[in-house]
């Protein structure tokens, strides 16, 4: 029966819309004990949450840990590991069918050569293990056997909130993880486990997982904050831009008594404009490699000035309908791959020192090697004089002479010679 309901989309890596309508509405009747006291749960947390939210106090996030990038452990490995090394990267995200358990040799192959880098092992599920709780429980088990601490962190399930992944409520979540939880605390006390796992800006479902009466922790909360339907980062939904989500999001963890004050973004991404079938939204929401690449960029800016976000993980490293490199037309690196580069290799070492946002104008400014760093983009076209003191690089890396800088869409790297920058920094 499963089979022919839940089917997975090679294409754009995620499984398929439910076509059995009846189907789907009688297993919400099923568990519409469970959608009550999400709608209850929510009606109390989300509003103390907002009034809370100016009270979170700001962490120091470890920008070496904080960039993350999503791969698949089965396409192109040795290709994959070289541009991994490319990226300098230092934190990945792979993915694991509960489906494909004759895969975890494979797995644990491609884990021994990741040299020492830190690992987030999403486990995703299938309405079989969901459903079946006990063959849940053994093929964790055999997971966490075969990988045990080789993996940093274990994220147990994702995209709750979506039928087609196989849960039609949060207490079918819960359950789920509360069975992982169970298993680690009687034979895996070592390990660390993630969870709620709920996409895009639907945080009724987060708050859920965040307050219940299950006997269960987290060791950090995993969210798939996608923003690609509102279209740049700073566009708002609800009235909330994705630094409002976060501050949000953020409240709600710190408020939690089921878990640490750890948050993890553990997918996001931006789907490309004519790359149907492989995109994994509709032509409406695609835009073109130019306009990802810059709001992928601003996505990571943003989320580390929050200093709320532990991690962000890029969804992913090859995908032709949403990824840094097409690897369907041989293996093509598009404009986005240069700048998650560079991107990483003038932050991975930053201090994060602050934001200032006026009239759609955005200066982020980090101390990197004794030297400081603005970052600029706006969102209204405008000019800036290239100053003696400044050294001036795009997005991808190119060093920019010319005397005026063109402000917008696309960020620029602005390194202040040292001693102006020892004065500004000490304003």
């Amino acid at each position: 029966m499963h089979k022919n309901i839940f089917k997975w989309d090679n294409y754009s890596d995620q499984p398929a819309i439910i076509e059995d309508k009846a189907y789907k509405k009688q297993m919400r009747k099923k568990e519409f004990n469970s959608l009550v006291k999400t709608l209850f749960t929510s009606i109390t947390v989300l509003p103390l949450s907002l009034v809370m939210m100016p009270f979170v106090k700001r962490k120091e996030i470890k920008s070496d840990d904080f960039f993350s990038i999503g791969v698949d452990f089965q396409r192109e490995p040795e290709k994959t590991l070289e541009f991994l090394e490319e990226l300098g990267v230092d934190r990945v995200l792979l993915r694991f069918k509960l489906w494909e358990m004759d895969s975890l040799d494979e797995l644990k192959s491609f884990v021994a050569k990741l040299d020492g880098k830190k690992i987030i092992l999403k486990v995703m599920q299938d309405r079989e293990n969901v459903e079946d709780l006990e063959l849940f429980r053994n093929n964790l088990k055999t997971v966490f056997s075969t990988l045990g601490q080789t993996i940093e962190t274990y994220e147990i399930g994702s995209t709750i909130n979506r039928a087609k992944w196989g849960f039609f409520s949060v207490d079918e979540y819960l359950r789920f993880y509360k069975t992982a939880y169970d298993l680690k605390e009687n034979e895996f006390s070592s390990l660390k486990l993630i969870g709620s796992g709920v996409i895009d800006f639907e945080y009724h479902f987060t708050a859920h997982t965040l307050f219940n009466f299950f006997k269960l922790k987290y060791d950090g909360i995993s969210s798939l904050l996608y923003v690609d339907r509102r279209g740049a980062p700073e566009n708002t939904q609800l009235g909330f831009t994705l630094s409002d989500k976060i501050a949000l999001l953020s409240t709600m963890v710190w408020l939690s008594p089921k878990t640490k004050n750890i948050l993890h973004i553990t997918e996001t991404n931006y789907p490309l404009s004519g790359t149907a079938p492989y995109a994994p939204t509709s032509e409406y929401e695609c835009i073109s490699e130019e306009l990802y690449a810059d709001f992928m960029l601003r996505y990571y800016l943003l989320a580390f000035a929050s200093q709320q976000v532990d991690s962000v993980s890029w969804h992913q490293l090859m995908a032709k309908g949403y990824g840094l490199v097409n690897d369907v037309d041989e293996m093509q690196k598009r404009e986005a791959y240069f700048v998650y580069r560079f991107m990483v290799k003038n932050l991975k070492n930053a201090q994060f020192l602050r934001l200032d946002i006026k009239r759609d104008y955005y200066i982020l400014q980090f101390w990197v090697d004794d030297r400081l760093l603005q970052i600029h983009w706006s969102l209204k076209d405008t000019t800036l004089k290239n100053e003696d003191f400044f050294e001036v690089y795009s997005s991808a890396g190119d060093m920019i002479m010319d005397e005026t800088l063109e402000i917008g869409s696309s960020p620029l790297y602005i390194y202040i010679t040292k001693e102006v920058g020892e004065k500004i920094n000490c304003i």
